[in-house]
């Protein structure tokens, strides 16, 4: 997940202004719990704050039922209930400084449009974006017609959009957001200002959504500059965007341009941070990505396991970003065979997020569908398709029939129909996904590539080779083109499609591409990784069927070494 540039700007997400009148004991009583309020908030002791601002509101609510000084303390509340994922509790006291505002000041005044994003955040957190986009349209609607379209509260209203249309994966509409944003802070600030980084990392990370690799780096190399130049080479902002550099890197397949800014940023924030700090486990959690990928799992598990110790310390074994944390751990053990661990973590990441979130919260559906990827990879069929099924109707009601985070649940769907054969009821599902990555995304992403892949798959299980072909060469064309000649998803393409004209037997064409991939991975990839044993097998095959049962032996002699290597290393794992 990308990290986001800290605040450079104050977003005054909490309305704190006081309105004084005259100074009874109950307003004395009210000011300093409220002030002790505001403080504890600020250093994020959200429970003292909690306590505070109640205490607050039990002094604001003798005010009357439309003093706004009951309203800013019905903010305060809310804001220290959302910080601690009290969204239920928090939700009613918004609506309700939403409703006094608007009484005493007004529907088109800027302190509305405060309140009706506060609201909206909170609705935004519970995964309710039905809920909020109309909020935060109608707060940037009042700043602009208020105060003007060049006026800060413009951008820090456009900035909630631009979050929200992210956060839905609706990439294509939050980037010309972020790139006003910017357009309005370099003509505030000058383009050298740490707010201008802030915005140049945002769109940077939108357009990297996007696999618009090309446009996202040059705007983190200036980003870092700024941050460098501005703050210091060893300031906070200057490790988060050092991070996104370096992921931007990892999705390209540039590992070795990447593992230097990923070491970097976290060396900058185990300084400024400590070594225990959840910022740091971010970081860990990235260099365990990035060697996950490449098959270094002894590399990645400690650092998924430091990452983990340091958010159930920080945060309580009941936060999300442990359920997060959890997560990908038990992805690696799952890279690794180690099943039934991984089972058990995703069922404690799924119990942290049922607990913490609505039961049709979006969030909801990533430990659903790992949970039921994990039964479905030891062949428990029957207690994996209800998973799946259930993580599609959330994401269906929730989202709506068309939304782009549908294609992850019923890619799901459809692989647990093929694993038992049933592809009349994958297909269509397959191809569903890939209409809506077309039109979310556009026809040359590489998210539609893999889309092609899973359906061209089906067609070929169901005998349908002439119709999957054409969809497999246009999947290694969107690859190559985006991504480079050498990415490790290329390597796929060029299997899938060299088995392809295999099974035709145009023997002629699979050859150099069974080549091409064996050589990506060999370069890419540790000498026993399993993708190696698979690519050398397939290539074995087609030199059998050409009757070169020679070089066919050697292959498949390298290959049987690979898997052994790797069968005794899961052996190992399992004892451990």
């Amino acid at each position: 997940m990308l990290a986001k540039l800290p605040k450079l700007l104050a977003a005054g997400f909490l309305v704190f202004a006081i309105w004084h009148t005259e100074s009874p004991a109950q307003e004395e009583a009210w000011e300093r719990h409220y002030r002790a309020g505001e403080a504890a908030y600020r250093q994020r002791n959200y429970q003292e704050a909690v306590e505070q601002n109640r205490a607050a509101l039990k002094a604001a609510e003798r005010f009357g039922p439309e003093d706004p000084r009951l309203a800013n303390t019905l903010i305060g509340l809310g804001a220290s209930l959302q910080a601690q994922r009290k969204y239920a509790e928090a939700e009613p006291l918004f609506e309700r400084a939403v409703a006094i505002h608007e009484k005493a000041l007004g529907p088109d005044h800027p302190r509305v449009a405060r309140s009706l994003s506060n609201l909206a955040g909170v609705y935004r957190d519970q995964g309710k974006y039905a809920e909020a986009e109309p909020l935060f349209k109608r707060a940037l609607a009042i700043q602009e017609n208020q105060q003007g379209p060049e006026h800060p509260a413009v951008a820090r209203d456009l900035n909630n959009l631009a979050g929200l249309y992210q956060d839905q994966g609706r990439y294509a509409e939050a980037g010309p957001l972020y790139q006003r944003i910017l357009t309005l802070r370099e003509s505030r600030f000058g383009p050298e200002h740490p707010a201008v980084a802030e915005s140049l990392h945002n769109l940077a990370a939108n357009y990297q959504r996007q696999a618009r690799y090309v446009e996202a780096e040059p705007l983190y190399e200036r980003s870092l500059a700024i941050v460098e130049d501005t703050l210091g080479p060893d300031h906070p902002a200057a490790a988060t965007v050092l991070s996104g550099l370096g992921e931007l890197y990892s999705s390209q397949g540039r590992y070795a341009d990447a593992e230097p800014l990923i070491r970097r940023s976290l060396e900058i924030r185990e300084a400024a941070f400590g070594p225990r700090h959840p910022a740091v486990a971010e970081n860990l959690n990235n260099l365990a990505v990035y060697h996950r990928v490449q098959g270094q799992y002894d590399e990645a598990e400690p650092l998924y396991e430091r990452a983990l110790a340091i958010l159930e310390d920080a945060l309580g074994p009941d936060h999300k970003a442990v359920a997060s944390s959890l997560t990908n751990l038990a992805v690696l053990y799952a890279d690794q065979g180690k099943y039934p661990k991984a089972e058990r973590l995703h069922e404690r990441a799924l119990a942290i997020r049922e607990k913490a979130l609505p039961p049709q919260h979006p969030d909801l559906t990533v430990s659903l569908n790992n949970l039921a990827a994990t039964r479905r990879a030891q062949g428990k069929y029957a207690e994996a398709e209800p998973l799946f099924e259930r993580a599609l109707q959330i994401k269906e009601r929730e989202l709506g029939p068309e939304h782009p985070d549908l294609v992850t649940s019923l890619n799901n769907v459809a692989a647990i129909y093929r694993s038992q054969h049933r592809f009349s009821e994958a297909e269509p599902l397959f191809k569903r996904a890939l209409a809506i990555r077309e039109q979310t995304l556009g026809p040359d992403h590489p998210d539609v590539a893999d889309s092609l892949n899973k359906l061209a798959v089906v067609y070929g299980w169901m005998g349908r080779d002439s119709v999957g072909l054409p969809l497999l060469e246009r999947a290694l064309a969107i690859r190559e083109n985006a991504l480079g000649p050498d990415h490790l998803d290329v390597a796929e393409s060029l299997t899938n499609l060299a088995s392809a004209y295999r099974d035709q037997e145009k023997f002629a064409d699979a050859e150099p591409l069974y080549q091409r991939a064996l050589a990506i991975w060999e370069k890419t990839l540790p000498p026993d990784h399993p993708n190696v044993a698979v690519g050398l097998e397939k290539y074995a095959l087609l030199l059998r069927e050409t009757e070169r049962t020679a070089e066919a032996d050697k292959m498949e002699a390298r290959a049987k070494e690979i898997r052994l290597k790797n069968a005794e290393e899961r052996a190992r794992r399992r004892e451990e």
